[in-house]
C-alpha cells in the first residue's frame, strides 16, 4: 500500500526492467531486474503514470513538492539489498482480491467481507474488525453441532492480509451457485454470500453428525488446504472421502456417510477407515492430503 512519501517496488513504466522504485512522488532510477538491483535513469515520462491506484493525491492548493519536503527519511531502502527487497515479495495489487501467495490472501475492502476470527496477520489502512455471529439461530446451530466458524466481519478502507497456519490459500467464484465447506477450511468469503451450518444429507447425530458449512449466491470464498489438494469429478465413478479429509463440495451433490466399522476392530483389527462420505451426481469433491488434527473439546 502506497501514499504520499511511502515508495514501494511498481512494474518498470518503461517495461525495460521487472521493477522500478516509486517514492511515493515519482519513479527513481532504482530498478530491479531478475532479482539484481541497479541504477537506470528513467526515459521521457510516459503519458499517465502508472503507480499505484492508491497513491494518494495532494489536498486542493498543495504542491507534490510540499508533501515530498514534509516527509523526513526519505527513501527507506537505500542501502539494503537482498531478495526480500528486490520486489518479488512486495504487495502484488493487481487484483482487489486475490493470492499474495500461496499461503497468503490479501484483500482490498471496498465491500465488507466476513473472515475467520484470527486470520489477520497484516492490514493497512483503516480497517474495523467486528465479531460476526450470523444471528440466534446459527450460534444454537453452532453449540449443538460442533460445526465451528466462529467469524468476524472486516470493514473501511484498507488491505488486509489473511492467513491459517500457514495452509495453502485457494480462491473460488460463485455464480448463482453452492458449495459445502468444512468449518475448519473456511478463511474468508464475500459478506453478500448466504451462509448457514447444515448437516451432511445421510448422515445423523447417530451416524457421526457431520455438519458443514454452505455458501450461496454469487460473490468469492477463499478456502485452506492441509498440502496441495486433488479436485475429484464425482460424475465419473462413484466418489468416497475420508470426513476429516474432505474439504469442500459441490452443494447440488447427494451424500451419504458410509461405515466399514467390523467386528474385528473390537479387537483391533480394523482397517481405520470406519467413517467416509459418499458423493453422488455431477460436480466436484476437494480433498486435502491430510486428515487434520484431532479437534477435542474445550475444557
Amino acid at each position: 500500500m502506497t501514499g504520499p512519501g511511502q515508495g514501494s517496488w511498481q512494474p518498470d513504466p518503461e517495461g525495460r526492467f521487472d521493477y522500478r522504485w516509486f517514492d511515493g512522488q515519482r519513479w527513481t532510477d532504482q530498478v530491479s531486474h531478475q532479482g539484481q538491483v541497479h541504477q537506470a535513469p528513467l526515459g521521457p515520462p510516459p503519458a499517465q503514470q502508472q503507480g499505484s491506484a492508491r497513491h494518494a493525491q495532494p489536498e486542493h492548493g498543495q504542491q507534490p513538492s510540499d508533501q515530498a519536503q514534509a516527509v523526513p527519511g526519505g527513501d527507506g531502502f537505500a542501502g539494503i539489498s537482498g531478495d526480500l527487497v528486490d520486489g518479488r515479495f512486495s504487495e502484488k495489487e493487481a487484483k482487489p482480491i486475490a493470492n499474495q501467495n500461496a499461503k497468503l490472501l490479501r484483500v482490498r475492502l471496498g465491500e465488507p467481507f466476513m473472515a475467520r476470527q484470527g486470520s489477520m496477520v497484516a492490514y493497512q489502512g483503516n480497517v474495523d474488525f467486528a465479531f460476526e455471529g450470523g444471528g440466534a439461530s446459527k450460534f444454537l446451530k453452532k453449540a449443538l453441532t460442533g460445526e465451528g466458524l466462529p467469524l468476524m466481519r472486516c470493514s473501511g478502507q484498507g488491505d488486509v492480509f489473511l492467513a491459517e497456519f500457514g495452509y495453502d490459500v485457494h480462491m473460488l467464484n460463485l455464480t448463482n451457485s453452492g458449495l459445502s465447506i468444512s468449518g475448519k477450511n473456511v478463511l474468508a468469503f464475500s459478506a453478500n454470500l448466504d451462509w448457514n451450518i447444515e448437516r451432511v444429507k445421510g448422515g445423523s447425530i447417530a451416524t457421526g453428525g457431520l455438519f458443514n458449512t454452505t455458501l450461496r449466491g454469487t460473490g468469492w470464498v477463499a478456502i485452506t488446504t492441509d498440502g496441495p489438494p486433488v479436485v475429484l469429478n464425482t460424475a465419473e465413478a462413484p466418489t468416497y472421502a475420508d470426513t476429516n479429509a474432505v474439504v469442500a463440495w459441490s452443494a447440488n451433490l447427494q451424500t451419504q456417510l458410509k461405515t466399514s466399522f467390523k467386528a474385528g476392530a473390537l479387537i483391533g483389527r480394523g482397517s481405520g477407515e470406519a467413517l467416509q462420505v459418499a458423493f453422488h451426481g455431477n460436480g466436484f469433491v476437494i480433498v486435502q492430503p491430510s486428515e487434520g488434527f484431532p479437534v477435542t473439546a474445550a475444557q
